[in-house]
């Protein structure tokens, strides 16, 4: 047995319980969690904006220690150091075939029967593939890329989603190239590495933009050229301001609020793309004019978990941390251990973490 966070209803409290885990499959590793940064979609699932099942176990930006491996799994071997994403991928079918690894259409046997129980046998839904607010995960060998050991854990969870997702976003969604601009809408977790991103991607000017200053100021911190807080001045017309009235290349919108979508377009260039990141919940709608859209030459991209290929990224990534280049301790606000999980959540929830970690036993 296990100890885990369940969340049994949605916008609820998630419980601490002693919970079952099925040994590995051919396919399969288990692994020994070390840390687990809290991502804003663990709120939104655990708050039922993207529905789901329930009694569920939530947590996906996972780091820690392989303990057993399936008979076929070849990639990892007890006692590597791991991340763990969400990411999973059959390497076979249609959208792995073009390099789409985020979208692939296998259906695993972890999908079929998820590997937790309730000690009284009740199933318990794997959230996002993952279920890491747990001491132990069993997952797809897929979901993981081996990590030095000199990477402290609660930074190497950060890879797992808010760092992938947000470089991502611009290095292999919207491609920027040196010299070209970006704004980033939202500085949490995925915002702050889309920043550190176009940073290290050679953006000409970067401008950072959100509601909190202590964020606004952090993102500066992480490579924001400029900042530019909305409640306190018109952002588009800023934003046309630093770019000699054109607007910038690219508008990365890293957070689900629906003003953020509507208000994008207020920021971009002609030729200039939106590239959606942040999910807003279910049934929210945003408006465009369609006419402008298409008199302008401007795009509108969706870009999932950064489109991330996890075994060529995050090895860069971790040698961009290697020569200081990308920063991942900067990014950690506090360090919780697994019954604090709802004082972590709720400090989230109230804007006051970049990003909060979950910590388990000697790190």
């Amino acid at each position: 047995m296990v100890k885990a966070a369940v969340c049994r209803r949605f916008g609820h409290p998630l419980t601490i319980e002693e919970i079952d885990l099925a040994p590995p499959g051919p396919e399969d590793v288990e692994v020994e969690v070390k840390a687990c940064a809290i991502c804003h979609s663990d709120i939104s699932y655990a708050a039922g904006d993207w529905g789901g099942d329930l009694p569920a176990v939530y947590g996906h930006e996972a780091a820690g220690v392989v303990r057993r491996v399936g008979a076929r799994v070849n990639t990892v071997q007890p006692g590597d150091h791991v991340v763990v994403t969400l990411i999973r991928s059959c390497g076979r079918c249609h959208y792995c075939g073009t390099g789409s690894l985020v979208m692939c259409e296998e259906v695993f046997d972890l999908d079929r029967a998820g590997p937790i129980r309730t000690v009284a046998g009740e199933p318990l839904w794997q959230g996002m593939r993952t279920g890491a607010f747990a001491e132990r995960i069993v997952v797809h060998h897929s979901q993981m890329v081996g990590v030095p050991t000199d990477l402290p854990f609660d930074q190497a969870s950060l890879l797992a989603c808010g760092v992938i997702t947000g470089h991502g976003a611009v290095a292999n969604t919207a491609r920027l190239k040196p010299g070209q601009t970006a704004a980033v809408i939202g500085c949490g977790g995925v915002g702050l590495n889309a920043i550190q991103g176009a940073a290290l991607a050679g953006a000409g000017l970067i401008a950072a933009i959100d509601l909190s200053d202590a964020k606004l100021e952090a993102a500066r911190r992480l490579g924001a050229t400029h900042v530019v807080n909305p409640s306190s001045q018109d952002a588009g017309e800023a934003v046309r301001r630093l770019t000699a009235g054109r607007g910038v290349d690219y508008v990365f919108v890293t957070v689900g609020a629906r003003a953020a979508f509507d208000h994008a377009f207020d920021y971009i260039t002609r030729n200039g793309a939106v590239v959606i990141v942040g999910m807003p919940p279910s049934g929210v709608l945003a408006s465009y004019d369609p006419s402008m859209v298409a008199a302008w030459n401007q795009k509108i991209i969706g870009s999932k978990m950064g489109e991330a290929v996890i075994a060529r990224d995050i090895p860069a990534l971790v040698e961009a941390w290697r020569a200081g280049r990308l920063k991942l301790k900067e990014l950690i606000t506090a360090r919780y251990p697994l019954d604090q999980v709802n004082e972590a959540i709720d400090a989230v929830v109230r804007g006051e973490a970049l990003r909060n970690v979950i910590v388990f036993g000697e790190q």
